[in-house]
């Protein structure tokens, strides 16, 4: 039987965020569907996702996060191990081994490695809180970083690398970066972005090509998604052209309308009016997660909550940027919204860790 003073400190606001977020999100997919029968069981599988997502974040909760200090080690170990057999079992999907296929959905590994790396880096940073925050520090964090970034980088999937190291910046600057290191940060970033951009895949620098140096003749091709994701949001105006009747959505001239460009479909059948009311729910479920920081009652409770609401952040702000054609194309999701079990699983663990540091954290 649960105590009382967990269910006290439960941060319903944080919960209903979520779900009104994820109900949205199956709404959103069964228009964007579009009468398409090749993506017709998205509606039914996210459902599932859905419910699945929210009893791992009930059981997640229920859990001190203190007690995953002492299974970091084997957390790490872990997600070496389950990067490591993508190369060995994984199915390759548009030309990079991301995924396990169990014959009735694909799991992405690195989806999950990102949120229980959080908890990982919280772990280091909250029992080396008394050491000097000298480069010694920073090092060895990175090295704990890079390790699993490497796996992730070489199948390839950039834009999950990023946000791992996103992830760990963040929480180096929570946990004490010296401002001075910030100089340093920068520079190192502008020789790897510049030598980095060799060694990616054609397809990775054909993204970042055409958005730098876009074809204004071009009608098709590498920019046609850019291109219809920008007219959806132009059209949909102040009111939206009204769920399920968006003609850019309906006649499917915008691609991927499910997953990575779900925000434009969304601005174009509900507006301006309707996709910022939704976008601050997810606003307010970020905020939730540093509320939830500032509250814990040690460190490590408040870096996981701060590493939670900066994955969150990171992703709505990528997303959105590209549906609006400020960044290059990548393949985050719009959390809570966008079609996907191993994204909408991995985010729910996540609020199911902040939940943890809100409902325990007045326990010794």
């Amino acid at each position: 039987m649960l105590k009382r003073e967990f269910w006290q400190q439960f941060d319903y606001l944080l919960f209903g965020g979520v779900l009104i977020l994820c109900i949205f999100g199956i709404a959103m997919i069964q228009s964007a569907i579009a009468g398409n029968e090749e993506i017709a069981i998205s509606v039914s599988r996210q459902v599932i996702f859905v419910v699945g997502g929210f009893v791992v974040l009930f059981l997640t909760s229920l859990i001190d996060y203190r007690y995953l200090s002492s299974l970091t080690r084997i957390m790490y170990i872990f997600s070496v191990v389950i990067l490591m057999g993508i190369y060995v079992i994984g199915t390759a999907v548009y030309g990079s081994a991301r995924w396990f296929d169990t014959g009735v959905i694909l799991i992405q590994p690195s989806e999950l490695v990102k949120t229980i790396m959080i908890v990982i880096l919280a772990d280091y940073f909250y029992k080396t809180q008394d050491q000097d925050k000298n480069l010694n520090w920073i090092f060895k964090s990175f090295l704990i970083t890079a390790f699993v970034v490497l796996w992730i980088f070489i199948q390839p999937n950039l834009s999950m690398s990023i946000v791992i190291f996103v992830i760990w910046f963040a929480l180096l600057w929570y946990a004490g970066l010296p401002f001075k290191y910030l100089l340093i940060f920068a520079a190192v970033g502008i020789v790897l972005g510049l030598i980095g951009f060799n060694i990616l895949e054609d397809y990775q620098q054909n993204r970042i090509l055409n958005f730098l140096f876009p074809d204004p003749n071009a009608r098709y091709g590498e920019t046609f998604n850019v291109d219809q994701a920008k007219i959806s949001i132009g059209s949909g105006g102040l009111l939206g052209m009204g769920y399920g009747q968006g003609s850019q959505v309906q006649l499917r001239f915008l691609k991927v309308r499910h997953t990575d460009f779900i925000f434009s479909a969304m601005a174009h059948e509900f507006g301006f009016i309707g996709t910022i009311f939704i976008m601050s729910i997810l606003v307010f479920v970020i905020y939730r997660c540093f509320r939830v920081g500032q509250k814990a009652s040690d460190m490590f409770g408040q870096l996981i909550a701060y590493g939670v609401g900066t994955l969150l952040f990171f992703q709505m702000a990528v997303n959105i940027g590209v549906n609006l054609n400020v960044i290059p194309v990548t393949g985050l999701t719009l959390p809570f919204i966008s079609y996907g079990g191993s994204s909408l699983a991995s985010l729910l663990l996540g609020i199911g860790f902040v939940e943890s540091v809100s409902a325990h954290r007045h326990r010794e």
